[in-house]
């Protein structure tokens, strides 16, 4: 967490603000250009490792073009949500914190499509629609009780969206290493590696030390005595629940009226008898 303030405070006037709007428009072209252009993509811009070490070092920036469909329907139900999910991060994150997040993921394609080039010899061509599905686990960290239509009609909250969505990533990564397509497998794998790695780096881990739980302790036992008061007192030594947690109150029924006492006091006190 403190790396990260020391990073946003250096290099933060450099995020780029609304970034999802920006790979929203890339997608957009890149969708037209698969509907027009054929294999342009293929042979050109997308992440070919192989090409990128002969010089097209162009590609480590194209490839982001590639659509998540070439389904016009579903296309514009994919950007509208990728927008959606990018800006309430962006919101929330900071623009440097969701850039870095994003970058993040886009930097580890890269470098593991070269190095699985160098190591093996063939080229994985690595896309970006993983990326994408990743924002939605960051999102549903941050919003997991939101409810979203399902089908426009059924509200489920997020956190169940993204079991499904953890689900799919399973059976990608399985699927794709038993199927014949290691490139997906090898793309959900990074996506999920790069949520996972923020998630944690970003957790505020004071909140569950022994100090910090104390102190909560204290301050709702202060709040609670400022506002009504303590609810049990010792007739003898005067002390409350709020002196201590494991004080415990009993009412004698041998004295006359409602006296009640500590643990310490119950059995030793002198009872109370009216004339």
């Amino acid at each position: 967490m403190k790396f990260l303030n020391k990073l946003e405070r250096k290099f933060g006037k450099y995020a780029i603000h609304n970034l999802m709007y920006y790979i929203i428009i890339l997608y957009g072209f890149g969708f037209l250009l698969a509907w027009f252009g054929g294999d342009f993509y293929y042979q050109y811009l997308s992440l070919d490792a192989s090409k990128i070490l002969q010089g097209q070092i162009w590609r480590i920036v194209t490839f982001l073009i590639q659509p998540p469909s070439t389904s016009l329907l579903f296309v514009v139900f994919a950007l509208y949500l990728y927008y959606m999910i990018g800006s309430s991060l962006e919101n929330t994150w900071g623009a440097f914190r969701f850039n870095l997040y994003f970058f993040t993921g886009v930097l580890l394609h890269v470098i593991v499509a070269i190095l699985l080039y160098l190591f093996t010899g063939r080229v994985y061509l690595l896309g970006t629609s993983y990326i994408n599905m990743s924002l939605f686990f960051a999102f549903a960290a941050l919003y997991p009780n939101m409810e979203f239509l399902l089908f426009f009609v059924l509200p489920i909250k997020v956190k169940w969206l993204a079991i499904l969505d953890a689900v799919f990533f399973a059976v990608s990564i399985v699927g794709g290493f038993i199927g014949g397509s290691p490139a997906t497998s090898i793309a959900a794998i990074i996506s999920l590696g790069n949520f996972l790695m923020f998630y944690f780096a970003t957790r505020n881990y004071q909140r569950v030390s022994p100090k910090e739980i104390q102190r909560k302790k204290k301050y709702k036992r202060e709040i609670h005595a400022s506002t009504s008061g303590p609810k049990h007192k010792c007739a003898v030594c005067g002390r409350t629940e709020l002196d201590g947690d494991n004080l415990e109150f009993r009412f004698c029924t041998k004295c006359d009226g409602s006296y009640e006492y500590c643990q310490d006091h119950l059995f030793t006190h002198e009872h109370i008898k009216k004339h």
